[in-house]
């Protein structure tokens, strides 16, 4: 048996038959929204291509996503906003958006497999840590919301050219926090996060002293 497989199928000996593996992408960026996805394969569906979407291509993840959607039994992709990010702090807002993905797929899952991300008592699961490593259905989870929210980010990087989300996908990089501090902060940045916070701290302070 492969071992990408051996959470699923501990999973189905322990009885369980609807098994879906989530992930996000986007808990570290400073910008743009946190993407959660579940994907839930026929029984004993393998593709040695599908990993944990970090170790793979951006070419290799637009290829895998087509093919992910095409053998799934069932995907559901949540985007959870800049506000809800900020509102719910980003471990909950993963968290919020991985039990959305359980309740609305449209083949009803029986089991889960997190990226470490415990669900409460919401459906009987396993958070495994690396798990986008370790678990093809939560590996696949990963393909599907990384290259949403890449695709996502692309868009904001037409309406806010000078920030270079193309290139850093919202990430707190030196390239970005050049920007920020050069052209302010957009709506699309998270409010609650340090860098966007200490400019809008600087914003404030010379407003008051402008007065």
């Amino acid at each position: 048996m492969c071992e990408r497989l051996a959470y699923e199928q501990a999973a189905y000996e322990a009885g369980y038959q609807k098994i879906i593996g989530l992930d996000e992408a986007g808990r570290g960026p400073m910008a743009g929204p946190l993407v959660v996805a579940g994907v839930i394969f026929p029984q004993g569906y393998y593709d040695e291509r599908i990993n944990d979407s970090k170790k793979l291509t951006a070419k290799k993840r637009e290829a895998l996503y087509n093919i992910i959607i095409e053998n799934a039994l069932a995907y559901h992709i949540e985007v959870i906003s800049v506000e809800e990010v900020d509102e719910l702090n980003v471990y909950r807002a993963s968290q919020t958006g991985m039990i959305r993905c359980v309740e609305k797929i449209n083949v009803k899952p029986d089991y889960a497999l997190t990226d470490a991300m415990p669900l409460k008592d919401v459906i009987p699961h396993d958070a495994i840590v690396k798990g986008d490593a370790k678990s093809l259905s939560i590996g696949a989870a990963s393909i599907l919301a990384k290259v949403t929210r890449d695709h996502i980010m692309i868009d904001y990087a037409k309406q806010y050219p000078e920030y270079g989300f193309e290139k850093h996908k919202g990430y707190p990089t030196k390239a970005h926090k050049e920007a920020l501090e050069k052209y302010g902060v957009t709506p699309i940045h998270r409010k609650s996060f340090a860098p966007v916070k200490d400019v809008l701290n600087k914003q404030k302070q010379m407003s008051l002293f402008d007065l």
